[in-house]
């Protein structure tokens, strides 16, 4: 029998969506207001689901306590209220899409959970722009 559990979180950060490797048209025509050069915020809603094996001595996938804790240290603590793109080692380089945002969470995440637990990430960063990234 597998179960999923879900975690809900939010976090608020800046970032601005530029390629330095096109001219200033091209990164303006592709990523429009979110190339403003001063940057620009989301409230992103982050939802973390583990599918795995419910355990007959718990009751649990996974504890919900430690997966909140898990994201709090490891997303929350590092993304909230930051601006991505100068605050971050992984953003420095790469462009903080929400489809990157939602790979870099999930390769956070992943290497500190059972290899058993299928891991899955959602990032919406409106209520109707989201993403979905399962690894």
């Amino acid at each position: 029998m597998q179960v999923t559990i879900c975690r809900n979180e939010h976090f608020n950060a800046a970032h601005r969506l530029h390629n330095p490797a096109w001219s200033a048209e091209q990164n303006q025509r592709v990523f429009g207001k979110c190339n403003n050069p001063n940057y620009h915020g989301h409230n992103y809603n982050l939802t973390v689901r583990l599918t795995g094996p419910v355990d007959p001595e718990t009751g649990y996938v996974y504890d919900t306590k430690r997966l909140s804790d898990l994201i709090k240290r490891e997303v929350l603590d590092r993304y909230d209220h930051r601006n991505l793109n100068l605050d971050t080692e992984e953003f420095r380089t790469l462009n903080p899409t929400a489809e990157n945002i939602a790979v870099a969470i999930w390769q956070r995440l992943r290497p500190l959970l059972d290899a058993s637990l299928a891991l899955s990430v959602t990032l919406y960063e409106t209520d109707r722009n989201f993403v979905e990234y399962h690894g």
